[in-house]
C-alpha cells in the first residue's frame, strides 16, 4: 500500500496522456498560442502500462485519464483498451468534443462513468469560455452517453460574474436527465488569471440553489472530493467540490501522474518526481513513489489554506492546469 506520513493509503492515480487540448479555456490554458510537449518527452504507451502496473501492484484500484483532452491522442483507444486489462475502475475526465468517436471503446473497456466538463448551457458564451464553437458537438455527445447508460457528471468551474448566474440552470438540468452536475470553485494555477474575489463558494452556490429549490444532502463517501446534494424529484444529483473555501485533504487517496511522467502527490505540490527517465533509465521506480507520497503535505500541497481571501496567486509554485492534468 502507498501510505503518508498522515496515514493516508492512495488508491487512486490521475494519468493525464497529454498536456494538449482541441479547447481554449483560459482558467487551464494559459493563452491561444500554447507550445505543447513534443511527443517524445510524453509517456509512450508501453510506458503507461509498466508505470500503472506498478501503482495497481501497490494497492491502487481506481485509474482516471486526463488531459488537456485525452481523447485527441491518436493513440487513446490502445491506451483505454490496455488499462481495462487491470483490475481497476477505469474512467476519465474529457470535454465531449470527441466522444462520438470512442463509445465502443468505452463499453469495450467496461468504463462507466465519465466526468464531462462544461461550464456554461449557453453557446454563446461557451465561445467566449473556450475560444472555439463547438457547444453543439458537446451537448449532443453528452446526450449520446445518457443514451448509451453511461454515467455521466457535468464538472462546472464556477467563476463569480462570468457563469454563477446559471447554477439553478444546471439544477433545472437535473430535473428530467440523470446528469450529476459538479460545481468547482475556482482555483489557482498558473497563467489562469485568479483572483480571490472570482471564486464562488460552496455555501454561495447552495444559497443560489435553496432560493429556488428544496435540497437533500446526499452521503458522502471517505474520498469524496464533493459534497452531494439532490433536489426531490430530479433524476439527477448535484454536488459542490469546495477546494478554496472547505478543503477535502483529510481523506485523499488520489496521486498524479503528467503527461511528461511527473509524479505529483498533490494537484498543489510544487514539487514533482519523475518516474518516466527513471523508467527509461532501468531504474526501481516504486523507491521514488514511495518517497513522494511519505513527503506529501497535510492539506493543499502546503502552499497555502482555506484563507483563500488573503491569498495571491503568484506566491502559488505550480503548472498551468493543462499541464498537470485535470
Amino acid at each position: 500500500m502507498i501510505t503518508d506520513s498522515f496515514n493516508r493509503t492512495h488508491t487512486y492515480l490521475r494519468i493525464s496522456l497529454t498536456d494538449n487540448c482541441n479547447l481554449r479555456c483560459f482558467y487551464c490554458m494559459p493563452e491561444e498560442e500554447y507550445e505543447f510537449s513534443a511527443a517524445s518527452k510524453l509517456m509512450q504507451v508501453d510506458e503507461i502500462i509498466a508505470l500503472a502496473k506498478i501503482f495497481v501492484a501497490e494497492g491502487v484500484n481506481k485509474i482516471r485519464l486526463t488531459g488537456g483532452e485525452p481523447l485527441v491522442r491518436k493513440d487513446a483507444d490502445k491506451i483505454i483498451l490496455a488499462l481495462s486489462q487491470l483490475p481497476v475502475s477505469l474512467t476519465l475526465t474529457t470535454n465531449a468534443t470527441r466522444l462520438h468517436h470512442f463509445v465502443d471503446v468505452l463499453k469495450e473497456a467496461n468504463v462507466q462513468s465519465l466526468n464531462i466538463s462544461l461550464d456554461t448551457l449557453q453557446p454563446d458564451k461557451f465561445l467566449l469560455l473556450t475560444r472555439r464553437n463547438q457547444f453543439k458537438e458537446v451537448f449532443d455527445n453528452i446526450q449520446l452517453m445518457l443514451q448509451n447508460n453511461f454515467h455521466v457528471k457535468i464538472n462546472v468551474v464556477v467563476m463569480k460574474g462570468l457563469n454563477d448566474m446559471e447554477i439553478n440552470d444546471f439544477i433545472e438540468w437535473t430535473k428530467d436527465t440523470p446528469v450529476h452536475v459538479r460545481f468547482i470553485e475556482f482555483m489557482p494555477f498558473s497563467g489562469n488569471k485568479w483572483t480571490s474575489n472570482k471564486v464562488f463558494t460552496w455555501q454561495q452556490i447552495l444559497e443560489v440553489v435553496e432560493s429556488k429549490y428544496t435540497v437533500t444532502r446526499l452521503q458522502d463517501d471517505q474520498h469524496d472530493t464533493a459534497k452531494k446534494y439532490t433536489v426531490p424529484g430530479h433524476k439527477g444529483t448535484f454536488a459542490v467540490i469546495s477546494t478554496m473555501s472547505a478543503p477535502f485533504c483529510e481523506g485523499c487517496n488520489r496521486m498524479r501522474l503528467t503527461a511528461d511522467g511527473k509524479m505529483k502527490n498533490c494537484l498543489f505540490s510544487k514539487e514533482e518526481t519523475d518516474l518516466l527517465t527513471a523508467l527509461r533509465n532501468g531504474e526501481n521506480v516504486l523507491p521514488l513513489i514511495q518517497q513522494s507520497i511519505s513527503s506529501k503535505a497535510k492539506e493543499l500541497g502546503g502552499q497555502f489554506t482555506n484563507d483563500f481571501e488573503h491569498l495571491h496567486a503568484e506566491e502559488i509554485h505550480n503548472r498551468s492546469m493543462i499541464t498537470i492534468g485535470g
